[in-house]
């Protein structure tokens, strides 16, 4: 008879479990494809056992993943991040930060070794092999069908990052628990054929809910899970079945707080007071909703993170604190600065400001710390000079950057749903509705008017987008208790629905095909603009020029960024990442 716990147990459980470390696979990284699949030590915590079929094996091996999962996520952000154009390095970065951001890794590198991937993965294929999806309670429910599609996700979760960082990957979906299995021949995957071979694999479980273990160190472990509408969304999105990528975010967003909920983009910015004719005072709720606010709610903007421990002797601590932070650990000094391109690209912004007069104007340009322009940079990170001591250290600058305040490391928040989308939406042929996703946030009748009628021929399929007006109320400078709707782009710079510089490209010289391709390529570049601005730090920069380059089959565009992230173009950088074999790193 299956030994049964109650949920207060599970939760014990799991708050014990979490800062275990679970091995199945201990790996080892060699040249060789088996040696990162297979160490002669103990291979399987639960070998003895045909299928986990106990609560008890069930959430050992769940948590037990998620601890595998603390492993990558710091080299989650840095691999994505530094390699981008939107942060440098400091004389004060180490040798691995540093080569990260040159395109340089070697073999020793810290940042650099599958195996720590391949053990996710084969604790994941030793779940879903043994897992009994069949055992079903007194009420005929399927026992363990939400835990097997969690790890699921995880395992698609990993196998994409697997593949953006090293490019073509051996695709392993059995358990390895021998040598000789682990000698077979492994098919090469690429990224098209990763993001195939998991959208169908995910596909049945989009619907199955998270399982449930309360909180665990005062987070709401719901935030540990990968939506699979969200996974889903990014595997379409790289594989470019844009269609199918724009219905699973809205899936995502339609049905996360329940059928006939809403999920808004929500009220939260970074502005100036209404009555502020200098310039200089700014209130703002972004930054708290985005970073500082680690709650599971229905408005939550924090979707996925990976859970880290609070000091470094715990074992899953994670550094980005103190890399993005001048604090005691590191003798105050940072290792990540923002770059000149990103200083540039949040100073070219227009912030369009709505006064106490109820008058629109734009903010000046030269304001000091970073206040004109876009106000998402100055508001989640400052540098300031100083002349003091500090634990017996002279202390002459002080770097704080508030979207690495905590222990845990965010993945996934609401913006970035929506923003993909609008990605989705413009590549299947709608840049209208991903420029208003941009301008004034989305209802129906926002649809209705500025969307439907340039588009006649798809109004059938544009109408399953269905944000009704009584549940997604847009921004209004009345600013009424039920308003939850805004445009990205108004997160920092003011009222851009009202922004008259702010507005859709376009050229009415061109015909109906080439105004639709110019339209598409130019809003394409302002979400790009926008997630930067929008997400900065937060790990997903590069990849994110990767995959317009490579949608637009051109290296040079990612090149160009990067080469030019302090301001000036590094020819041997631009030169180098010109070949797309330099982009990825070597699994040999």
């Amino acid at each position: 008879m299956m030994n049964k716990i109650s949920n207060g147990k599970k939760k014990v459980l799991a708050t014990k479990l979490i800062g275990l470390s679970f091995v199945i696979c201990n790996l080892s990284m060699t040249i060789a494809c088996k040696d990162f699949l297979y160490d002669d030590s103990d291979i399987v915590t639960y070998s003895d056992k045909e299928f986990l079929n106990s609560d008890a094996d069930t959430l050992w091996s769940v948590v037990g993943i998620m601890n595998k999962m603390q492993t990558i996520a710091d080299r989650t952000i840095l691999l994505g991040e530094l390699r981008g154009d939107l942060v440098t390095v400091t004389p004060n970065a180490d040798a691995d930060l540093r080569d990260v951001s040159l395109f340089t890794i070697g073999a020793d590198n810290k940042y650099h070794d599958p195996t720590d991937y391949y053990a996710i993965i084969n604790n994941c294929n030793y779940f879903i092999a043994k897992a009994d999806t069949a055992l079903r309670n007194n009420r005929n429910e399927t026992i363990f069908m939400k835990e097997y599609a969690a790890v699921k996700a995880y395992r698609a979760w990993t196998y994409l990052q697997l593949a953006l960082v090293y490019g073509r990957v051996p695709l392993v979906t059995e358990p390895i628990v021998s040598m000789e299995q682990s000698e077979q021949s492994f098919p090469l995957y690429g990224i098209d054929d990763i993001c195939q071979y998991f959208i169908t694999d995910l596909a049945p479980y989009a619907e199955i809910e998270h399982p449930g273990y309360g909180t665990i160190r005062n987070t709401d472990s719901k935030l540990f899970y990968f939506p699979i509408y969200v996974l889903l969304g990014d595997l379409n999105l790289w594989a470019g079945h844009y269609r199918e990528a724009a219905e699973n975010y809205y899936k995502y967003i339609s049905q996360r707080n329940g059928r006939n909920s809403s999920y808004p983009i929500s009220i939260n910015a970074v502005r100036f007071l209404a009555n502020d004719s200098h310039w200089m005072s700014t209130a703002d709720s972004w930054s708290m909703m985005s970073f500082d606010n680690e709650t599971y709610s229905i408005n939550s903007e924090l979707i996925t993170m990976i859970p880290g421990d609070s000091i470094p002797s715990e074992g899953n601590y994670s550094e980005l604190r103190d890399l993005f932070n001048t604090n005691e650990r590191n003798e105050f000094k940072e290792s990540i600065l923002p770059s000149q391109q990103l200083y540039q690209l949040s100073a070219a912004q227009r912030y369009c400001h709505y006064t106490s007069g109820g008058e629109y104007v734009f903010s000046p340009d030269g304001l000091e710390n970073h206040l004109s322009g876009d106000l998402r940079l100055q508001a989640s990170f400052s540098q300031t000079n100083v002349n003091m001591m500090l634990n017996g250290k002279r202390v002459t600058n002080y770097v704080t950057n508030r979207k690495y305040a905590t222990r845990n490391v965010h993945l996934y928040r609401r913006s970035m749903v929506y923003l993909r989308m609008a990605e989705a939406l413009n590549r299947a042929g709608f840049p209208r509705f991903a420029f208003q996703i941009l301008k004034s946030g989305v209802n129906n009748s926002v649809i209705e008017s500025e969307v439907i009628p340039y588009y006649p021929s798809d109004e059938a399929w544009l109408r399953t987008f269905d944000f009704p007006d009584n549940i997604y109320v847009l921004e209004t400078t009345a600013g009424g208790s039920n308003e939850n709707t805004m445009g990205i782009h108004s997160r920092g710079c003011g009222y851009s629905n009202a922004n008259t510089s702010y507005v859709l490209p376009d050229d009415e010289k061109l015909d109906d095909a080439q105004r639709l391709q110019y339209q598409t390529v130019m809003v394409e570049n302002l979400i790009l603009d926008e997630a930067a601005l929008e997400f900065a730090f937060e790990g997903h920069r590069y990849y994110d020029l990767m995959r317009i380059a490579l949608r637009r089959n051109d290296p040079s565009f990612l090149a160009g960024h990067v080469a030019r992230r302090n301001g000036t173009l590094d020819n041997a950088l631009f030169q180098k990442l010109s070949s797309t074999d330099n982009w990825y790193l070597k699994l040999e």
